[in-house]
């Protein structure tokens, strides 16, 4: 059944009217990686194919898969091994980030014939808000249309949710892949959103789950009736958020295509080459990944960061992360390093080798300078002119021609710079 944006106009609400119902739309690109690679090689049609890091650098997991795949099994995260024995035809190829960035970008030009709000949700999936776009069609109708043109000019297939608001849409989206359409409207959200499982709504991690399964939570029907008093209580302002999103309150816009926006946090992570052994080499990792931050930061214009996280894989494949703020507000490589490497000597109790490495900042501060009777003002203005320095010798002659001398203690321990990857 289609649903035109007048069937959502001027709907009556306990005896009164409200604004004209918005149409939102919420497209994901089906099995992205995979995807590309089968459009740039038309011979891997129909076929087994997972996109892999390097199994020789120790990267060779499965960073993407095709349907048939999918079917035998193979899930992301796996290793190519564990992959190929679920699926033994399987083709393995390796991954061409610019290439993806750039299909990405080709897609994003087709959503902007409909509307100057589409908002991104990672590399492969966009929010669109069509409540403005000036057609007889029907939501559903241009979420059709999308997806054949995509097909048609991009070589992709996507899934496209329908719905009034951006959870559902995104929802949706998940519900009919791939290459399908679905809508949810105010009235079959109940029958169509309720029964699924809680893990299914938006930003709801594995850790939310183990404590609403705690308090009989299981569905997202079963959260959506908890009382928000309650969950409130329980869960202080996330909770308020999971009541609101369970019951289709989200009122969130969808950003305009050209807004920047500033992030949260930045960081990078890795799975290494080669455990690491001691903490000499876990610091020439950690130079490579507050290199790389800093960079990133700088680039957003987000601000400075105060507050640094490191997280830790040991051979055990088990994590730890821990949290620590700043001397002061910084976007400097050193200021990381320094801190990072200190939460890593402090907490790290070398029972095993190290295996993944990971630093992110956050807290950024873009207001004006504070003073601080820690931070050395004109030394650091100066560093950071450097930096920025650096970064312009990077974009013009490649980011391997100017590198710190602890990143190159040993190469072959370093994350690769998937930026440079081909």
């Amino acid at each position: 059944m289609s649903y035109a944006k007048k069937d959502f106009d001027n709907v009556n609400t306990c005896g009164g009217r409200r604004p004209r119902e918005r149409t939102i739309l919420h497209s994901d690109l089906n099995n992205f990686f995979a995807g590309v690679e089968t459009a740039i090689n038309p011979e891997l049609k129909g076929k087994s194919v997972a996109v892999c890091g390097s199994k020789e650098n120790r990267h060779g997991i499965v960073l993407a898969k095709s349907e048939r795949a999918k079917s035998f099994g193979v899930k992301t995260t796996m290793t190519i091994s564990e992959a190929k024995k679920l699926c033994p035809e399987l083709l393995v190829v390796s991954p061409h980030y610019k290439l993806y960035k750039e299909y990405s970008q080709k897609v994003r030009e087709i959503y902007s014939r409909y509307t100057d709000r589409t908002e991104p949700f990672g590399i492969d999936e966009c929010w669109l808000d069509i409540t403005d776009f000036r057609t007889d069609k029907s939501g559903v109708e241009i979420a059709d249309e999308i997806r054949e043109t995509v097909k048609k000019e991009i070589g992709l297939t996507c899934s496209v949710g329908v719905s009034f608001n951006k959870v559902f849409a995104k929802l949706g989206s998940d519900l009919k892949k791939p290459d399908g359409t679905t809508v949810i409207t105010r009235e079959n959200f109940r029958e169509k959103v309720w029964r699924l499982p809680v893990e299914d709504l938006l930003y709801v991690g594995k850790a939310t789950v183990k404590e609403l399964n705690k308090i009989n939570v299981f569905t997202i029907g079963d959260l959506a009736k908890t009382p928000f008093d309650f969950l409130k209580s329980r869960f202080g302002k996330s909770g308020e958020t999971l009541y609101n999103y369970a019951n289709g309150l989200d009122d969130s816009e969808v950003r305009l295509t050209d807004e920047v926006r500033v992030p949260e946090s930045i960081g990078r992570s890795t799975t290494l080459y080669r455990d690491l052994k001691n903490n000499t080499e876990v610091r020439a990792v950690l130079a490579s990944l507050c290199e790389n931050v800093a960079e990133r930061l700088v680039r957003s214009g987000a601000g400075e960061a105060t507050v640094l996280t490191v997280s830790v894989r040991d051979g055990n494949l088990k994590w730890f992360s821990r949290q620590e703020k700043l001397p002061y507000p910084t976007v400097l490589c050193e200021d990381f390093l320094k801190c990072a490497y200190s939460l890593f000597v402090k907490n790290y109790p070398w029972t095993t080798d190290v295996r993944s490495v990971g630093v992110s900042v956050g807290g950024f501060f873009a207001g004006a300078e504070q003073t601080s009777f820690f931070k050395p003002d004109a030394v650091y203005e100066k560093k950071v002119a450097l930096e920025r320095c650096v970064g312009k010798l990077k974009d013009k002659y490649g980011k391997s021609g100017i590198k710190r001398g602890i990143t190159m203690l040993d190469e072959s321990i370093l994350p690769p710079d998937r930026e440079d990857d081909e």
